[in-house]
C-alpha cells in the first residue's frame, strides 16, 4: 500500500499542473471504487490537490466538497495516461486526462464535505510534529511501538515500510512498549521517522510493488532499505541476519541485536 512518501510523491507531481484545470466531462467505470456520487464534480474547476495523510484530496473552487482518494493496494492516478482494463476512473480537462487505475480494486474515490470532519479522527502528520509533542503522545499511550506508529489515529501516513525502517535506524525493538521508552530513545524515533520520510520523498518513494508516480515513474527508496524485506540478509551495522516476525498480526522486519526493547 502506498504509505506518506509515495502519496507525498504522487501529489507533488500533478499538483500545479491541476490547478486552475476545469472538469469538463468524468467516467466513472467502477462502482466498488465510487462512493458519494462524484460525477457531480462534472464543470467544477481544481483549486488544490493535496495529501492529507494516505489520502489525496482534490479541492474545488466553488464548493466545501472535496474528492477524495485513497489508492488502496495497487491504485494508482496518473496524468495523460492511456487507458486500460484498470482505469477505474477518467477525468477529462479542458487540458489534459486524470486517470485513476486500480489492478485489485481496493482503492476508494469519493466526493464528500465531509472530509474535514473525518480527518479530525486522524493522528498530527509526521513531518509536522515537533519532538516534544510526539515524546507526549507516545507516553500517553501503553501500547507495543510497531502497531501504534502504524495507527492512523496516533500518527496519519505512516506504515509498514517506513515503521520497520524508521525504528531500526532509531535502534528500538518493535514489540517496545512506547510508555517505557526513554526520553532520548523516543527521540532518536522521531528523527528518524523524519529522516527516512523526506529521505523516501526525495527518491520518488518505495516501488516495492506496483507504485508508480503521476507519470508512471517508479520509486528508488526501496534500493535503500535496510530491514524491510531484507529477511535473513546481514544487517547492516552488525551483520546479524534480519528477521521476520508478526507484531499485531503485520509483517515487521528488524535486526534482533541492533533494536532493544
Amino acid at each position: 500500500m502506498p504509505e506518506l512518501p509515495e502519496v507525498e510523491t504522487i501529489v507533488r507531481g500533478p499538483a500545479p499542473r491541476l490547478a486552475g484545470r476545469r472538469i469538463l466531462a468524468a467516467e466513472f467505470r467502477c462502482a466498488r471504487v465510487v462512493r458519494g456520487a462524484p460525477e457531480r464534480i462534472i464543470g467544477k474547476t481544481i483549486h488544490d490537490v493535496r495529501r492529507y495523510g494516505k489520502f489525496i484530496l482534490i479541492d474545488f473552487d466553488d464548493s466545501s466538497a472535496s474528492l477524495g482518494i485513497h489508492l488502496g493496494m495497487t491504485g494508482k492516478l496518473l496524468l495523460d495516461a492511456e487507458l486500460g482494463p484498470h482505469s477505474h476512473a477518467i477525468l477529462t480537462l479542458d487540458r489534459g486526462l486524470l486517470v485513476y487505475d486500480d489492478i485489485r480494486q481496493f482503492g476508494r474515490i469519493e466526493l464528500s464535505d465531509q472530509f474535514a470532519a473525518r480527518m479530525e479522527r486522524l493522528g498530527p502528520d509526521p513531518l509536522a510534529l515537533d519532538v516534544e509533542a510526539f515524546v507526549s503522545r507516545l507516553r500517553a499511550r501503553r501500547s507495543m511501538i510497531k502497531p501504534l506508529l502504524l495507527n492512523q489515529s496516533f500518527l496519519r501516513g505512516m506504515g509498514n515500510i517506513y515503521t520497520d525502517e524508521a525504528l531500526f535506524r532509531a535502534g528500538v525493538h518493535p514489540r517496545a512498549i512506547s510508555s517505557r521508552l526513554s526520553r532520548e530513545r523516543a527521540g532518536r524515533l522521531h528523527a528518524a521517522i523524519g529522516e527516512v520520510l523526506l529521505e523516501s520523498i526525495a527518491s520518488g518513494g518505495s516501488s516495492v510493488s506496483d507504485y508508480v508516480d503521476s507519470d508512471g515513474r517508479r520509486g528508488s527508496f526501496h534500493l535503500r532499505h535496510r530491514v524491510y524485506g531484507k529477511e535473513g540478509e546481514p544487517c547492516p551495522r552488525c551483520s546479524t541476519a534480519i528477521r521476520r516476525i508478526l507484531v499485531a498480526q503485520r509483517g515487521t522486519h528488524f535486526c534482533p541485536k541492533c533494536q532493544k526493547r
